[in-house]
């Protein structure tokens, strides 16, 4: 049993440790960003494999506390590295710190890497290269005040690169995000999914793998497999057990993508097409204040814009009335969820939410609203009024 450390976006903590539970880990707990859990190589291989919500899994080598930057050198020093990789493989070291008094990163990270470099060399008689952009073996450093953990990583690449994305349209929202705020919004394939503006299609591309039941790593390479420790039969019994589990989408579609943008309608086109998954949406351009919705009732999510520049802010506050009453003509019988950084959101579309999750799109802070449309919202409100879905 290893003890490892999975992250995620913050606000889907407890998501994650549904996934590690799902692939055998034990002495879950939660903190800020992550969870820290214990299990085997195949917890390891399942994580990385099938957790739509993580970002990275790593195992951890090492903790201890420091002083000075040669308290983490000689921490460093103190591992046995050729027993877990091999001197061929290149490297990178990453570091990361939440109040730490030492003033460099960069510093301990090239004392890290000497570290490593020189623990190798007096057992092997060399030294493993530096690769900084495409390391096959990814060493992580993280920082407090007082406590230095190292961890190898055991993904590589962030798992939310699931390999389908060709194209993007501008701030694109990571998958596991996407994929984070499905579950929240308690959406199971076969349910009615629109995104009205759907950009790349990222929530779209989510649930049509779930529709497919297609695992999110089954398409992609991983750091464990240039460790020493890695089992291939077991990771190739794994792997072939997913893939002959998918199955094609059946009937007509359920998941619906409209954006009032051609060209976000073109990125999303490319990348459904690419992923083998366009023939399970419904996919065109259109403009949420004016086209129909699907003819049968469902979960509406979306990622509206949201301003950063005056004349942007001016646009939303113009657009959110029209939203708001577009929701209310056209959507009774509909549970619609929006993620903004804006809160004015509620106000501007004259609804109160029924729940609001705090979520962040990396640095970003957000909200995650939800809105239970049902008949007669159409009645006159008083002036200031925020109807409310309930």
């Amino acid at each position: 049993m290893f003890k490892l450390f999975a992250t995620c976006p913050r606000g889907l903590e407890a998501l994650l440790a549904e996934d590690l539970t799902a692939a055998g880990a034990s002495d879950i707990r939660i903190v800020a960003s992550g969870v820290a859990c214990r299990g085997t190589w195949e917890t390891v291989y399942r994580t990385n494999l099938n957790s739509r919500i993580a970002t990275r899994l790593m195992l951890q080598l090492s903790f201890g506390k420091y002083l000075k930057e040669e308290d983490i050198y000689k921490q460093a020093s103190k591992i046995d590295w050729p027993r877990h990789f091999d001197v061929s493989r290149t490297i990178r070291v990453y570091v990361t710190a939440i109040k730490s008094p030492l003033k460099s990163l960069e510093f301990i990270t090239l004392r890290i890497k000497d570290a490593v470099c020189d623990v190798f060399r007096d057992q092997c008689g060399e030294r493993p290269s530096v690769d900084t952009r495409e390391p096959e073996v990814r060493i992580h450093a993280f920082l407090t005040a007082e406590d230095c953990t190292l961890y190898l990583d055991t993904t590589g690449a962030p798992l939310y690169q699931r390999g389908y994305r060709q194209k993007t349209v501008e701030a694109p929202l990571k998958e596991n995000l996407a994929a984070g705020i499905l579950r929240l919004a308690g959406w199971q394939p076969g349910t009615v999914l629109l995104d009205p503006m759907c950009g790349s299609g990222t929530f779209l591309l989510e649930a049509a793998q779930q529709v497919c039941n297609i695992a999110p790593g089954a398409r992609r390479s991983f750091a464990f497999e240039n460790l020493k420790g890695f089992d291939a039969q077991l990771w190739r019994r794994l792997k072939n057990a997913a893939v002959q589990g998918e199955r094609k989408p059946a009937g007509k579609p359920t998941l619906f993508g409209r954006d009032v943008s051609p060209s976000a309608y073109r990125s999303a086109l490319a990348n459904l097409d690419r992923s083998g998954l366009l023939p399970a949406v419904d996919l065109a351009v259109g403009d949420i204040l004016e086209t129909a919705p699907p003819p049968e009732a469902g979960l509406m999510i979306c990622n509206p814009p949201y301003g950063e520049r005056l004349e942007e802010l001016d646009n939303l506050l113009a657009f959110y009335p029209q939203l708001g009453t577009a929701l209310k003509q056209k959507y009774a019988g509909w549970t619609c969820y929006f993620l903004t950084a804006d809160p004015a959101l509620p106000k501007g579309v004259g609804l109160k939410p029924g729940k609001k999750t705090p979520l962040y799109n990396g640095a970003l802070e957000c909200r995650l609203y939800q809105f239970k449309m049902v008949a007669g919202f159409n009645r006159r409100k008083k002036p200031g009024e925020e109807e409310s879905g309930e």
